[in-house]
């Protein structure tokens, strides 16, 4: 796949060149991602599968001597980072700044280099649509400092973890590490969160290209959620504790099946289907894996509807009683029955937002489903195998 083409470098050089006056030296490129299943598994040490996916961040770069990092992105001011004053400050939480901050922090506290450099970049990755726009600026980031002061040596889990580090303690958003494991993997990975410092990666052997993928934006307004997203680590780990465990993934599946009904009565409801949900998520992963591995396109989708319906009325994560906003379940409803369209779930945190969603591969198949949910809120993408990396 191509990461760029031949006329967008070309102009991004040519913008790079007005804006700083000097010429690019080398391009670099930063997919965004989506989660294929695995939902709220990650922060109980479950197993997710994720994907980076062919929006992307381009950015033409150049080196500077002067300790300092320049980025100049379309349609935004100028971002100005001096490397030797990375202190966190608290009026940046939230911005592009304390994400560069944040990735440069990481390298030095971790013992790797960082220096000065200038990009000028350009980014398709849609806000707002659940693909992680602001990972995949952390990880074009990321990889820049790698490939011109570490010598493109660094692992891409290290990555990630630069870029959730700055997520976390820069940026002000607790968010886990699946995001930014996508797109530094590239491809298709089951990522396995069982233990947080040293993920485990399997690679799936992406072969469905005969169908499109489609993240749908539904509308609805994700600023009065905070306790719904909450409430699920919170609820997984409270039904954790009563086995005497922090996370759900420290407790063998063949317990939970054997010990289950007698905690069933010590929680809520919500909190027992939540955790059926994580379990029954975790084996549908390792299902989906297997179906890809084994070109099982039928297998495949089966796995991601049942995601679909488990996220819905086991980790009820469609609808916010708090909010009233059924957006997003009218919108899953909708999807599941247009003609073409092959399997749906919802796609990452819920409540409000997006929907993943599998069709034929065809153009009236897209024309479809933009006719129900308008075409600025559909986003045809395709799987793309190399994840943060230097172009040329």
């Amino acid at each position: 796949m191509d990461l760029t083409s031949i006329s967008q470098a070309a102009e991004l050089k040519k913008q790079h060149l007005d804006i700083f006056k000097t010429k690019s030296t080398a391009l670099f490129s930063s997919p965004g991602r989506i989660e294929i299943v695995g939902n709220h598994t990650d922060h109980n040490g479950g197993k997710v599968l994720a994907a980076a996916i062919s929006f992307r961040t381009l950015a033409a770069v150049a080196k500077r001597d002067d300790g300092l990092v320049k980025i100049k992105s379309k349609g935004y001011p100028m971002l100005t980072v001096e490397l030797d004053k990375l202190d966190k400050v608290a009026s940046e939480e939230g911005t592009s700044l304390a994400l560069i901050k944040g990735v440069a922090r990481y390298f030095l506290d971790a013992g790797k280099n960082v220096g000065g450099f200038s990009a000028t970049m350009i980014s398709n990755v849609p806000n707002g649509a659940g693909v992680s726009s602001s990972s995949s600026f952390e990880l074009a980031v990321a990889e820049i400092f790698n490939a011109f002061y570490n010598g493109g040596e660094l692992d891409p889990i290290f990555k990630a973890k630069a870029s959730q580090y700055a997520e976390n303690a820069y940026f002000g958003k607790p968010c886990g590490l699946m995001d930014q494991s996508a797109i530094a993997l590239g491809g298709v990975n089951m990522i396995d969160f069982r233990n947080f410092d040293e993920p485990v990666v399997e690679r799936a052997d992406w072969r469905f290209d005969d169908v499109d993928i489609y993240v749908i934006a539904t509308g609805g307004d994700h600023s009065n959620l905070n306790a719904d997203y909450a409430a699920i680590p919170f609820e997984m780990k409270k039904v954790a504790s009563k086995f005497s465990a922090n996370v759900l993934a420290e407790i063998p599946y063949e317990k939970w099946q054997s010990e289950k009904d007698a905690v069933r009565t010590l929680v809520s409801a919500r909190a027992f289907n939540r955790a059926e949900h994580f379990f029954e998520e975790n084996r549908r992963v390792e299902e989906a894996v297997r179906a890809i591995d084994e070109g099982d396109l039928a297998g495949f989708l089966r796995v991601v509807n049942e995601s679909g319906l488990s996220s819905r009325y086991k980790l009820e994560n469609t609808y916010s009683p708090a909010c009233g906003n059924k957006n997003l379940e009218r919108a899953l409803d909708a999807v599941s029955k247009i003609d073409g369209v092959l399997a749906s779930r919802v796609h990452g945190g819920g409540f409000a937002g997006t929907i993943l969603a599998f069709a034929n591969k065809s153009d009236a198949t897209f024309g479809r489903i933009s006719d129900v949910f308008k075409e600025e809120n559909v986003f045809r993408l395709s799987i793309r195998q190399t994840g943060a990396c230097q172009v040329e």
